[in-house]
């Protein structure tokens, strides 16, 4: 998603989310909680993170500081890209966001220091539903830009998908 500023000499103004332009293409338009996240350094990886049904979650990620790598991979093993993923590339400047849809693997990889990221989240978050992937999967093949640097250990002890 890339916001359509309007720039004057005071700077720009832009709408990041409409309720009734999401619900015409058919993406989810109502959140109900919304998180930031600071990392401080660069290389640090965040996900594959996602919640198990039925408490599968719609989220809106924007890059509000810094840079982030954001990757998305399909989980729904009846799609024709199921396990694929796609990865773009999230800034202050580019000011675009991910719209993450349900039944998809979120994660990211900070690619400048102090950087923050703000999520719109269509569900609230259900603790015993929360789960992931490894963020190296070969069965993945991600490709991160930068060396990892940081990684949680829950993050980096998800079982493979070969597991």
């Amino acid at each position: 998603m890339e916001p359509e500023p309007f720039e004057d000499n005071r700077g720009f103004f832009a709408r990041t989310f409409c309720a009734r332009e999401f619900g015409e293409r058919n993406l989810a338009n109502e959140f109900v909680q919304c998180s930031v996240a600071l990392s401080r350094e660069q290389g640090t990886i965040r996900g594959m993170h996602f919640q198990k049904a039925p408490h599968s979650e719609v989220k809106l990620v924007r890059c509000t500081a810094g840079a982030i790598y954001d990757v998305i991979v399909d989980l729904r093993p009846e799609s024709s890209t199921y396990l694929q993923h796609v990865g773009v590339e999230l800034t202050e400047h580019n000011r675009r966001a991910l719209c993450v849809p349900e039944f998809f693997a979120h994660g990211m990889q900070i690619l400048k220091p102090d950087t923050e990221v703000f999520y719109q989240i269509s569900k609230y978050h259900v603790p015993e539903a929360a789960t992931g992937l490894r963020y190296n999967d070969p069965r993945l093949g991600i490709h991160w830009p930068l060396p990892v640097s940081v990684v949680s250990e829950k993050d980096a002890n998800w079982p493979l998908l070969n597991q």
